[in-house]
């Protein structure tokens, strides 16, 4: 309903003031969502196939993107009118409608269930979602073996104060901060301007987004198969490797190319190579991660907070950019990459590895190895 409500508030909004307050209320809307559904993706999903069902929430973000994207370039080439944004914007309610109606025929978390003592409803929800009874059965016990250890763990006031805890927190907020000082949003948001500074067309401009979208949906789709394979440390190490040089190529065809449409092609591929790699080894692994690292008693809570703070990081990056660019202009991109590099020791030295594991034995590992 707030999605709903946001969207068509951006599309009507008579002022700033107004476009401002239905702005902030789409923000609580995507916010609270993104927060959610990877958890609740975890928390019905066995453990051989958590990963690649969590990586498809960020298919359809990408994919999203995309339809935004070629819906744009096409309204902006068949529509004249000065209001053309106000349809742009009203189009998101659509999805948010859909999403509405399909929360009416989701199930409840099987985890959820536990966690309030109702085991015979979680194996019923179980059993509806796996193909195999004893796959069921097998969670439900897992489930009850950690009820039972949890009457003797400390109370959630008590566990946030512990200090593997806040270890997690603090890797999950890292986490947030790696995956948006990329630059990933900076480079979604402003790719016609950067591809304008170098001689391209208004119009080929926005056409050339369309190219964004298109690689974030085939590197999510690679990202699904990568992340069944290999570890979370090794996709997100070795996206952040190709991210930085990407930055500093960019950085340098800017710099020290010629104003021409060599360059304007030249910047172009090298966003789409930083695409493609962010969007098939970064971001899958970051809302994954953000829905395996944190205990049940506190999950909510922490993936809220973690979320909260990479929203937040988002939001510097899109306001500083611009600011950035204007100030200092193209050795932006070399700042960017010097951030990365740092990102990349972070993630070396502080990430644990989680592939392959139950959300219980997650928890069992991380408490021990923290």
């Amino acid at each position: 309903m707030l999605f709903i409500a946001g969207a068509l508030g951006t599309a009507i909004a008579p002022s700033i003031p107004f476009m401002v307050a239905a702005r902030f209320l789409l923000g609580i809307a995507v916010g609270g969502g993104s927060a959610t559904v990877p958890v609740f993706i975890a928390e019905i999903a066995g453990p051989s196939r958590r990963a690649r069902l969590v990586s498809r929430n960020e298919l359809m973000i990408v994919s999203g993107q995309l339809l935004a994207y070629v819906l744009s370039a096409v309204m902006a080439a068949l529509l004249h009118t000065p209001g053309i944004w106000r349809y742009m914007l009203a189009i998101a309610m659509v999805p948010g409608v859909l999403l509405l109606i399909g929360t009416f025929f989701v199930p409840p978390s099987p985890r959820w269930l536990a966690s309030k003592g109702r085991f015979d409803e979680a194996q019923d929800v179980l059993e509806q979602l796996r193909s195999n009874k004893d796959d069921a059965q097998r969670e439900v016990d897992e489930m009850k073996a950690q009820d039972e250890q949890a009457r003797n763990r400390p109370k959630a006031k008590e566990l946030l104060r512990q200090r593997w805890v806040i270890k997690l927190l603090l890797i999950g907020i890292g986490l947030g901060f790696t995956a948006q000082l990329t630059g990933v949003n900076a480079f979604m948001y402003y790719t016609p301007i950067i591809l304008k500074n170098t001689g391209m067309g208004t119009n080929a401009a926005l056409t050339a987004t369309i190219g964004n979208g298109v690689v974030s949906v085939i590197a999510t789709l690679l990202g699904i198969w990568a992340i069944g394979r290999y570890g979370r440390r090794h996709l997100l190490m070795t996206g952040l490797v190709m991210v930085i040089l990407m930055q500093a190529a960019l950085g340098c065809v800017l710099q020290f190319m010629p104003q021409n449409l060599t360059q304007s092609y030249t910047a172009l591929a090298c966003i789409l190579v930083f695409l493609l790699f962010m969007q098939m080894c970064i971001s899958p692994v970051y809302w994954l991660l953000m829905s395996e690292l944190f205990p049940m008693q506190v999950r909510g809570l922490l993936t809220g907070t973690a979320v909260s703070m990479q929203w937040l990081f988002n939001a510097s990056v899109a306001f500083t950019f611009p600011i950035a660019v204007d100030t200092i202009g193209n050795p932006t991109f070399f700042i960017f990459a010097a951030i990365n590099v740092g990102s990349l020791i972070f993630v070396f030295l502080c990430l644990p590895e989680t592939k392959g594991k139950s959300l219980e034995q997650i928890e069992k590992h991380l408490k021990k190895e923290l």
